[in-house]
């Protein structure tokens, strides 16, 4: 019962009965019918016309009013306060319970119109609704495996906000009420679901025949240069809190730019599509020696990995090879310019502005990771979970890249310094092929452009 109404009447009651004490009883009895909410408060045991023939207006004018505050007393119903799901930090007024998410990612979806649905499901968590679903689909049997008290795709939808904002732990405890050690046990999950699970279906190395004449072809539109299958880059990823136990390994994973990180490299091709992987050394670590220590570097020096594509290049066997800047060692299978700073012959300085056209690739790869999943700008997850969050954005990102997802702005970075690498002595036969092969290819090129 409102307590204005209560009020009303009992401010009323009293005026009354100032005024004409002889029908106190009409209005004592009224505001009890109103009070109890019957449906006839007006209960007089005097006639109404005894009481309309009093010689005093105050019975009528008393007794109207009583009537019409009955009236809407009994009339007004009382509004059922549910709690309201908890909403973003961002006042967007998106709600993050499961019931909410429930509501949002069934029927109500796929009634929107395409570009606003998947336009909404990007700002959410860094991908179309489509391709989240996809992503579900794959994860749900491991998710549902390890007795997880969330929903598959709650706990999916989830992490990918976290790795498309760079929410912390607990920023998404709060936002979806739950404790942050569960936020951080699910993150770790999905992630390494994705790393491992999904990661042989979407990085592959292009060794069919069909997709190395695509990679190929494209890369020569691009620079002239023939059978380029892939651009290699490192980039330091960011490390939020590093704890370590003495300066010799914090200096470590101190990079170039100042900032503890962990050592990304990736190889991408002419769609800026990951074919390779690797987050194995500190920050502080050169990118030949990552490159070194990763099993890519391996097949390619044991011969494991065989692509059927050779052309011949003024007497040189030129096989499929991949390109990168001075920070990487020049082998067969791995041209680098020849020089950084554009000291060569005409042939040579054409040649490395046609390889770095190449590389820019990856550059621009690295950047369109690192602002789809900005997560990755400052890692704030432990150190021993970091790689594989890493690579669960980059099997991520092929997976736009894949969709055909629009690109966002590229993460700009620093440009790149520092010295060549000595060459190993379990490279020098690789090496000195390299150089040969590096000549061949920049004199055929200045000879090509220099007819049309």
């Amino acid at each position: 019962m409102d307590e204005s109404f209560l009020l009303m009447l009992s401010n009323l009651l009293h005026l009354h009965n100032s005024l004409d004490p002889t029908t106190s009883l009409i209005f004592t009895t009224s505001t009890a019918a109103i009070t109890t909410g019957t449906s006839s408060p007006l209960q007089s045991p005097s006639s109404p016309t005894s009481l309309l023939s009093s010689s005093s207006p105050a019975p009528l004018l008393f007794l109207t009013l009583a009537a019409l505050l009955s009236f809407l007393a009994s009339s007004k119903t009382p509004k059922s306060k549910s709690p309201s799901p908890p909403q973003s930090p961002d006042n967007s007024g998106t709600p993050y319970s499961v019931s909410a998410f429930r509501a949002l990612s069934t029927d109500h979806i796929w009634s929107l119109d395409p570009p606003l649905r998947d336009a909404q499901w990007r700002s959410l968590y860094g991908l179309s609704y489509p391709v989240f679903t996809t992503v579900v689909e794959k994860l749900k049997p491991f998710i549902a495996a390890s007795n997880l008290s969330l929903p598959s795709d709650y706990a999916v939808a989830m992490v990918l906000s976290r790795l498309a904002h760079g929410y912390s732990s607990k920023t998404l405890a709060s936002r979806y009420s739950l404790e942050p050690y569960l936020i951080s046990k699910i993150t770790n999950m999905v992630t390494r679901l994705l790393a491992t699970k999904l990661y042989a279906e979407f990085v592959k190395i292009p060794v069919s025949r069909s997709r190395l004449i695509e990679t190929t072809q494209a890369f020569e539109e691009l620079t002239s240069l023939p059978n380029i299958c892939g651009a290699i880059d490192g980039s330091p990823i960011k490390i939020h809190n590093l704890r370590q136990s003495s300066d010799q390994m914090n200096n470590s994973y101190r990079c170039k730019y100042g900032y503890n990180s962990v050592l990304m490299q990736v190889v991408a091709d002419h769609k800026k599509i990951f074919w390779d992987v690797c987050v194995k050394a500190p920050g502080g670590a050169s990118d030949a020696a990552h490159l070194r220590d990763s099993l890519l570097y391996n097949r390619l020096i044991s011969g494991d990995v065989v692509w059927d594509k050779v052309i011949n290049v003024r007497g040189h066997h030129v096989r499929p090879y991949i390109v990168g800047d001075w920070s990487y060692p020049l082998l067969s299978f791995l041209m680098t310019p020849f020089s950084p700073n554009g000291m060569g012959t005409p042939a040579q300085n054409l040649f490395d502005g046609m390889l770095m056209k190449g590389r820019s690739v990856v550059v621009e790869s690295i950047g369109l990771l690192k602002r789809r999943w900005k997560i990755l700008q400052d890692l704030n997850v432990d150190l021993n979970h970091a790689p594989q969050t890493i690579v669960a954005c980059c099997v991520l990102h092929n997976l736009c890249q894949i969709a055909k997802e629009p690109e966002p702005e590229p993460w700009k970075e620093p440009d790149e310094g520092g010295p060549i690498p000595r060459v190993m002595e379990t490279e020098k036969s690789f090496h000195y092929y390299g150089e040969s092969l590096r000549q061949s290819l920049a004199d055929d090129l200045h000879q090509r452009l220099s007819l049309r």
